[in-house]
């Protein structure tokens, strides 16, 4: 029987404060929808830059001024650079898909209060997924993301395809989501001691791993989350939602998702596998096995993830499908990086390949939303314009959208002065220095498959003749200001990246400690 006492529940509101700033955000934002007057997308929309700029704010002093505990919530909630590099992601990506969406939003005559709140509430869920100490953190956070993105992939409740997506998401999901339940139900049976109950504290997984009671069950958990985290960064091969849902969700919605979600699941499973399940202990008896298991696993997941992506992309006639085979051969370069962490020795190295994958997201967000700021444009309305014919000679009818679009393609590919060059280089030769040189050549034969269709949609803007009128549009404010914020981002990152890679690999806290 299991004697225990309850802790005292360590209360620290400061080390939420992001999360906190964003979600008072998202309820203002819907007060002000609800008594303001209707299609004031520019209110709603400002409130909420403000909401995410002042959580910013509030994430740079944490980084560069707190001295005070890095746990709190009984270690429920971390501070660490791990959790603040992604939040800064998840306010870029936010703030970008608020300006590229304004337009949108007024030419669907769409509610734009609910929209936007829905967005903050979806990044609130995304910190705290970031932030999350405990497993139970970590399934909180993703349900609030998840039932926010449900209902913005169908946003467009007149589209037969929106209502699509996100039928297939929330099916889908769901059942991912109970994986990854399961799964945390099993690790907190599998951590039990003579002495102690389970617990679903990740820095105790790590400590209880050579002492459980259980140790197959521990695995056993460990597997099912693996299928829970791989469905949410749509790897292979849990990545066949992904076309559809990308392809039927609203363009911006289909942006958002691509960068932010995918990245919040990055920043869980970073830290239950790194530093939940022991990498300088054994787990079992057989010297280490489940730890090589699941290294094993995620080198195989991350060879399936960059060539199923990169190969059927080839073949795709659909803009917004092409990226969402983009997106997940992406995950695939993400995921190399990630195998380094998990198979590094010292604390440097693991905070180097940490700050490599965060790097790497950061790089794919930026030019990710840049692309889909174009194709946003070009859809028009009810996105009746993504197919790459449509795309056919617009290339000198309208260079701003067509100089930029391949600005962010060739940065995808992985062009040498881009911010896409620079993370695959980061998390290839974190790869390298852990010994995984067959992993790096598969990513760079993926990279190079990969030129062909992001090429593909520049020669047919620039070297096809178009068969129909193209009536030069006007690009609005918010648009314009998104695509250039973006492009200096894929050349600030291509070209400076080392005060960023710094940034996220400032000191080594708690959570980077070898368990």
């Amino acid at each position: 029987m299991f004697l225990f006492q309850a802790a005292t529940p360590d209360i620290n509101l400061t080390l939420i404060a992001p999360e906190l700033i964003v979600g008072i955000a998202g309820v203002i934002v819907m007060m002000v929808d609800a008594f303001g007057r209707r299609g004031q997308c520019w209110l709603t929309g400002s409130l909420s830059i403000v909401g995410l700029a002042a959580s910013a704010i509030a994430s740079v002093w944490l980084w560069t001024s707190w001295v005070g505990p890095r746990t709190a919530f009984n270690g429920m909630i971390v501070l660490d650079e791990l959790r603040l590099s992604f939040t800064l992601i998840f306010v870029i990506v936010a703030i970008l898909t608020i300006l590229i969406s304004s337009i949108w939003i007024e030419t669907e005559k769409l509610p734009a209060g609910e929209y936007h709140s829905l967005l903050l509430f979806a990044t609130s869920g995304m910190m705290l997924m970031a932030s999350a100490g405990d497993l139970v953190i970590v399934f909180l956070g993703l349900e609030i993301l998840s039932i926010a993105t449900y209902v913005l992939a169908g946003f467009r409740r007149t589209d037969v395809r929106s209502n699509e997506s996100s039928l297939k998401y929330f099916i889908l999901g769901s059942f991912a989501s109970a994986f990854l339940l399961y799964g945390i139900a099993l690790v907190y049976g599998a951590t039990a001691t003579q002495s102690l109950p389970g617990t679903t504290n990740i820095a105790t997984i790590a400590a209880r791993a050579n002492s459980s009671l259980y140790p197959p069950l521990l695995l056993a958990g460990a597997a099912m989350m693996l299928v829970g985290f791989g469905f949410k960064i749509a790897t292979a091969p849990f990545h066949v939602w992904t076309p559809d849902v990308y392809e039927g969700a609203p363009t911006p919605v289909t942006a958002f998702m691509a960068a932010g979600p995918k990245a919040a699941g990055f920043a869980s499973f970073l830290r239950v596998f790194v530093f939940g399940f022991p990498i300088a202990t054994a787990v079992v008896s057989t010297g280490g096995f489940a730890h090589k298991a699941w290294l094993g696993a995620l080198a195989v997941m991350a060879v399936l993830t960059m060539s199923v992506g990169n190969i059927v992309a080839i073949v795709q006639n659909n803009v917004k499908r092409m990226l969402a085979y983009s997106s997940i051969a992406h995950a695939g370069y993400a995921l190399v990086g990630f195998v380094a962490a998990g198979a590094a020795t010292t604390i440097e190295d693991r905070s180097a390949a940490l700050s490599a994958v965060a790097f790497y997201l950061l790089t794919y967000a930026v030019m990710n939303m840049g692309a889909f700021a174009v194709v946003t444009f070009i859809a028009r309305r009810g996105d009746q314009q993504t197919n790459v014919d449509d795309y056919n000679g617009i290339g000198f009818a309208s260079p701003v959208l067509a100089f930029s679009l391949s600005i962010f393609l060739l940065s995808l590919f992985g062009m040498p002065l881009t911010a896409g060059f620079m993370g695959k280089l980061v998390v290839f030769s974190a790869a390298l220095k852990q010994g995984y040189a067959w992993l790096v050549v598969i990513g760079v034969l993926n990279a190079a498959i990969s030129a062909y269709y992001y090429l593909r949609l520049i020669i047919v803007m620039f070297f096809r003749e178009r068969t129909e009128t193209w009536d030069v549009p006007r690009l609005p404010a918010s648009l314009a200001l998104a695509l250039v914020l973006t492009i200096l981002g894929v050349f600030y990152l291509g070209l400076f990246p080392g005060r960023v890679l710094n940034a996220f690999q400032a000191r080594p806290t708690i959570s980077l400690q070898l368990r």
